[in-house]
C-alpha cells in the first residue's frame, strides 16, 4: 500500500514536472504569424519565405495574418492581448520597435514591457532614388541639383515615422539640405508618383524598389549602407560618394507576447534561424534584396534598444509625430 501511494506521488510530482514543456505550445495548432502590412508586400513575402522552412522545421503549419494599420499598432495590439502563448508571433519591426514609442504621445502596449524577442529576422538596405526628371546619377549630381533648385525640394515617403521618412530627415540633416516631405500610405503609392515624376525624391526599402530601379522607373543615387549589394554590384553606397558613415535599414524581428514560455522562445528562435540559414531561404531573401539576421532573442533586444535611442533622438530633434 505504501509504495502504491509512493508511485502516485512520484507520478503525480513527474506530471506536474512536464506540465510548462506541453504548455509551451500547442503542436496540433498551427502557429499564427502576424504582420502589420498588408499581403504582397515586402514584408509580407519575408514572412512567407520563412514561414515555409519553420514549418518544416518546427514539423506543424505556420499561417500568416495579415492586420495592417495605424503603423502597425493594431497587429501589436493584436498580439500582445492574446493569450495563446507559444502559438503566436508578430513580425515586429522599426516602426513598432524603434519609431512609434518617440512618434506617439500614447499606446495600447509597450515595446519593450509587453513584446518577447524571438530573434531578429531581415534587414532591408535603403536607397536613395530620384525620379528619370532629376537630372542626376551620383550624389556629387544630385547635390549640384539640390543646391540649385531649394524650390524643387520635396521628398515622398511610405508614411510620417516610417524608416523611409526617418533615413531622408538624417540624410537632410548630415547633407544641410531643407527638404518638405510628402507622405503616402505606402511604398507601392510613393513609387508609383516617383515614377510619374509628380515627387523628385525618396528612400526606398529594396524590397520594394528593386523592380521599379531594374526596370528604368527611377533612378539609384546610391545605397544607405556599409557595403554593396550583391544584386545590385554596380550601385555604390553613400558613404562611398563622400556621405561617411551613414547607414539606414528597415529592419525587422520575430516577436511573442510577453508571458510566452522560455522553451517556447528557445524553440521558435532556433526553428527561426535554421530557416535564415537554409540554402534556399538564403537565395530567396538575396534575390529580394534582403539580409537575413540569424540572431539570438538577447541580440535582438539590445539592437532595438539603441536603434530605438539613435531614431528616437531625431524624431524628438525634428519634431515629428504621428498625434
Amino acid at each position: 500500500m505504501f509504495y502504491r501511494s509512493l508511485l502516485k506521488c512520484m507520478a503525480l510530482a513527474l506530471g506536474l514536472l512536464l506540465l510548462p514543456a506541453a504548455q509551451a505550445a500547442d503542436n496540433d495548432k498551427p502557429l499564427e504569424w502576424v504582420l502589420g502590412y498588408p499581403a504582397g508586400g515586402g514584408s509580407d513575402a519575408v514572412a512567407r519565405v520563412v514561414s515555409e522552412e519553420m514549418a518544416k522545421v518546427l514539423k506543424r503549419p505556420v499561417v500568416i495574418n495579415n492586420k495592417p494599420g495605424a503603423a502597425t499598432n493594431i497587429a501589436a495590439d493584436y498580439v500582445v492581448r492574446s493569450k495563446d502563448f507559444g502559438n503566436i508571433i508578430f513580425s515586429a519591426d522599426f516602426a513598432t520597435l524603434v519609431a512609434n514609442p518617440s512618434l506617439f504621445s500614447k499606446l495600447s502596449y509597450s515595446a519593450e514591457k509587453d513584446l518577447a524577442s524571438v530573434g531578429l529576422l531581415a534587414r532591408f538596405p535603403m536607397i536613395l532614388i530620384v525620379s528619370n526628371k532629376v537630372p542626376a546619377h551620383n550624389l556629387k549630381e544630385f547635390m549640384a541639383w539640390a543646391k540649385a533648385n531649394p524650390n524643387a525640394l520635396s521628398y515622398a515617403s511610405a508614411g510620417t515615422g516610417s524608416a523611409h521618412h526617418l533615413t531622408m530627415e538624417l540624410f537632410a540633416e548630415r547633407a544641410g539640405l531643407k527638404l518638405s516631405h510628402v507622405p503616402y500610405r505606402g511604398a507601392a503609392p510613393a513609387l508609383t508618383d516617383m515614377a510619374g515624376g509628380q515627387v523628385p525624391m525618396m528612400f526606398i526599402d529594396t524590397a520594394s524598389g528593386a523592380q521599379f530601379i531594374a526596370s528604368g522607373k527611377v533612378k539609384a543615387i546610391g545605397l544607405a549602407s556599409s557595403a554593396r549589394l550583391a544584386t545590385m554590384p554596380e550601385l555604390p553606397t553613400l558613404a562611398e560618394q563622400g556621405l561617411r558613415g551613414f547607414e539606414a535599414y528597415a529592419w525587422q524581428g520575430v516577436a511573442a507576447p510577453v508571458g510566452t514560455s522560455a522553451e517556447s522562445i528557445k524553440v521558435l528562435n532556433s526553428a527561426l534561424n535554421a530557416a535564415l540559414n537554409s540554402t534556399t531561404v538564403k537565395a530567396r531573401l538575396q534575390a529580394m534584396g534582403v539580409e537575413g539576421l540569424p540572431s539570438t532573442p538577447e541580440k535582438m533586444t539590445s539592437y532595438a534598444k539603441s536603434e530605438r535611442e539613435r531614431w528616437g533622438r531625431l524624431i524628438k530633434a525634428n519634431h515629428i509625430t504621428m498625434d
